[in-house]
């Protein structure tokens, strides 16, 4: 089940390569993601010190009257994965033009997950390409629809 979604990684993102990983969370921040509440956008993926952190992701507090003083809603968040995947996504983060970005962050039973992706950003060339597939299928859709 979807939590929060990155809706405009695809528009502003080729995705190279795709990854699930754990996070790590507070109880209170995975109440407040069961409640749709939270945001992916600007959000990025850093590894240091052979650990991955999620940086830039917003999660309001569930109870505001009930939070800390100290809860930090853009605080940075480790990502939960094999020492293999943490070393390989460091190597693609050093390559030029890459990034790593979360696309969505999902609950299976229990677990929270995210998916991320190393992507390569996309040009304004690029994006109106895409935006004039995206409205031709929409308009074959249509007529196919309408015989």
């Amino acid at each position: 089940m979807t939590l929060v979604e990155y809706k405009k990684a695809f528009l502003r993102f080729a995705p190279v390569e795709t990854f699930t990983a754990g996070l790590e969370l507070f109880g209170t921040e995975v109440k407040a993601l069961r409640n749709k509440l939270g945001s992916l956008d600007g959000a990025r993926v850093v590894v240091r010190a052979g650990e991955a952190f999620i940086v830039g992701m917003t999660i309001p507090p569930y109870q505001a009257a009930n939070t800390p003083k100290t809860y930090d809603p853009e605080r940075t968040r480790r990502l939960l994965l094999a020492k293999k995947e943490i070393a390989h996504l460091a190597a693609e983060e050093a390559k030029k033009g890459l990034t790593i970005i979360p696309l969505e962050v999902y609950s299976t039973g229990r677990l929270v997950k995210a998916k991320i992706a190393v992507v390569r950003g996309k040009g304004k060339a690029d994006r109106r390409e895409d935006l004039k597939k995206r409205d031709a299928s929409r308009e074959t859709a249509r007529v196919l629809k309408n015989r």
